[in-house]
């Protein structure tokens, strides 16, 4: 069971990186090189947390106590 919480807590977290990501890319304007990191930086981590977390969550298999 703590493995799905710490599935879904990755995946939240990740959801919230992806988010970020989307809302500086909407908001930003031209091509600042730092912006641009910053979109990728945290694209890029919202990503592997989400994925990370949803395969946590699937591969994770609840035993009958």
């Amino acid at each position: 069971m703590e493995k799905r919480i710490l599935g879904i807590i990755l995946s939240l977290a990740g959801l919230a990186g992806l988010i970020i990501a989307a809302v500086y890319f909407i908001n930003s304007s031209g091509g600042s090189g730092k912006r641009i990191k910053e979109i990728a930086v945290y694209a890029i981590l919202g990503a592997i947390f989400f994925f990370s977390g949803i395969g946590l969550i699937r591969n994770t298999k609840d035993k009958a106590t």
